[in-house]
This record gives C-alpha cells, sequence and structure tokens, in this order.
C-alpha cells in the first residue's frame, strides 16, 4: 500500500514548495503565512490547504501531522534590487 505523501510549510510566500511538492504528488495540508498578497495566491492554487497565519502564533502539537515540512527563508532584509546602472556596471565589470 502507498503512504501518501503530505506537507506543511512555514513562511510559506506564494507557494513554491507547494507547488514543487503537488507536480511530484504531494498534497500540501497547512501553511503558515503572514502577508496578504502571497495568502491570496496560495489560497487560490491551493484552496483545500489550511492556512494558519503567523509562526509565532503556532503551537506544533496542535498542528496537523504532516510527511515533510518545508520552510522559506523570511527574505524582506536580504532582498536587494538592482538598478540597470549597477546591472549594467557589473557585467561590464566582471564580464558576460
Amino acid at each position: 500500500m502507498k503512504q501518501e505523501i503530505t506537507m506543511g510549510s512555514l513562511f510559506s510566500g506564494s507557494g513554491g514548495f507547494e507547488l514543487a511538492g503537488s507536480i511530484f504528488g504531494i498534497r500540501p495540508i497547512w501553511a503558515s503565512e503572514i502577508e496578504p498578497f502571497p495568502i491570496l495566491v496560495t489560497t487560490k492554487n491551493f484552496p483545500e490547504m489550511k492556512h494558519l497565519g503567523d509562526i509565532n502564533k503556532l503551537n506544533g502539537a496542535d498542528l496537523e501531522p504532516v510527511t515533510i515540512i518545508t520552510g522559506g527563508s523570511p527574505c524582506q532584509d536580504s532582498v536587494r534590487v538592482w538598478t540597470v546602472h549597477e546591472a549594467i556596471c557589473s557585467v561590464s565589470r566582471y564580464g558576460s
């Protein structure tokens, strides 16, 4: 008998792990995310998945057991958008 593989996602974002997992038959069960737009995206793409909100308010003992727990890196502080000028200078400095 084949066991179903299930997933829980922390810092879910727009559901990249959920999408990749679902392509391989992994069923997303729950996700923790606080940003409204990514929650809208995953709600549309995975309507059966439970949205649990803020990770700081979760109690692991209360979560539905899953086979896999994924975690995206909270990246707001590490995202850097390059200007066109910086990109051109970088390419000319280091080659293409």
